[in-house]
């Protein structure tokens, strides 16, 4: 006999869980939030819209990847870098449907405090399949899924070796779920928000009220949920990114709760401990950004040129190869003599240093340590 779907039990959807079993885990957590950003408050505003740059282009593309679509990372980023209002570094404008990729991101974490609502979910799916089609595949952009998509399978896995790790409930049933699920989204959080977004995340893909692109909207409203529970429409740290790197573990758990009680422990504490690792991840990914701003701290006070900080971000970025006179001058777009006064002057201030060697050859160094 087979066993219910989680959808199929009769309390359905009174989802609960064992607070005492997550209390250890949201801590983490909680903790870890609020130390990430208190960190980048304290950065300037051009640093803290860099890091955001950075981890919205990894959650939009790594969010894709989860479902077998790869963008290119140089179009998600001047997509969202344009409309940051940041350099696009002379890049071209991106697809559309990377395009309607970012533009449902940045909606669900830019504009976290609207509420969610079926037409917003509505223009989230349109954006993600502007032509309508999903691939080779006709499918019902910017509304829920009909009876023509039923059986509706969450599967995994490569063409001819699916693994169906659940069936969702039929599309006569969607409206009512639906309205149910917004309906709990939008009221009063009565304990801790954070859970919320592993709640949502599990609710919003058991349902699964589209005919594709269910994953990408779910993890949309996840974030959308964090975003609230911070507070802040800034993101620093990646879940998606995370999840792929945990992709079978994902899965994993998602189908054991599928066929398992609307007891959602397990579930909720896998989330907890995947969101806990990717904060640990961005303070990683973050490093670069952070040594920028230690770096800038040193440099607080002195007269420098605007050449020599554009130059000197750039070396900051990943600069490839040794730093010369002749290579500063084409950083700089100007003289061999000039370059030679910026380097010197940063020299003396201790922001350079001379590596091993000289003549012809010298070559520079970033002093990272104070």
């Amino acid at each position: 006999m087979r066993r219910l779907y989680i959808h199929e039990q009769v309390d359905w959807p009174q989802l609960h869980w064992k607070p005492e079993a997550l209390a250890d885990a949201l801590a983490d957590v909680r903790h870890r939030q609020g130390r990430l950003l208190g960190r980048m408050e304290g950065l300037g505003f051009d640093l803290r819209r860099e890091a955001v740059l950075g981890t919205l282009v990894e959650d939009v593309v790594k969010s894709s990847d989860i479902e077998g679509e790869t963008l290119d990372a140089a179009e998600v980023r001047s997509s969202i870098a344009r409309r940051l209002g940041l350099d696009t570094g002379g890049l071209g404008r991106a697809d559309r449907d990377v395009e309607g990729v970012v533009e449902m991101m940045l909606d669900a974490t830019g504009h976290h405090d609207q509420p969610l609502t079926a037409e917003r979910l509505f223009d989230w799916h349109a954006s993600l399949f502007p032509t309508g089609r999903s691939g080779m595949r006709r499918i019902a952009a910017g509304r829920w899924r009909d009876e023509q998509a039923d059986p509706m399978q969450v599967v995994s896995g490569p063409i001819g070796r699916e693994r169906v790790h659940f069936a969702a409930p039929s599309a006569a049933r969607l409206d009512a779920e639906m309205r149910a699920f917004l309906d709990w989204f939008e009221a009063p959080a009565e304990s801790d928000p954070v859970p919320r977004a592993g709640l949502a995340h599990l609710w919003f893909v058991t349902i699964h009220p589209f005919e594709d692109g269910n994953g990408r909207i779910a993890r949309a409203v996840a974030d959308m949920a964090l975003a609230r529970s911070e507070g802040s429409s800034q993101r620093f740290y990646s879940m998606s990114s995370q999840i792929r790197a945990e992709r079978a573990a994902y899965y994993g758990v998602l189908e054991r709760t599928q066929r398992g009680t609307t007891d959602v422990t397990e579930w909720m504490t896998w989330f907890l401990a995947c969101l806990g690792r990717s904060i640990e991840a961005a303070e990683t990914a973050l490093a670069t950004v952070l040594a920028k701003a230690r770096f800038w701290e040193r440099a607080a006070g002195l007269a420098l040129h605007e050449r020599q900080r554009r130059v000197l971000n750039r070396v900051l970025d990943g600069f490839e190869g040794k730093l010369t006179t002749s290579k500063w001058a084409s950083l700089a777009q100007c003289s061999q003599d000039t370059a030679l006064r910026d380097i010197t002057v940063l020299v003396d201030h201790g922001l350079l240093a001379r590596n091993p060697g000289g003549g012809r050859n010298t070559s520079y160094h970033l002093v990272t340590d104070a």
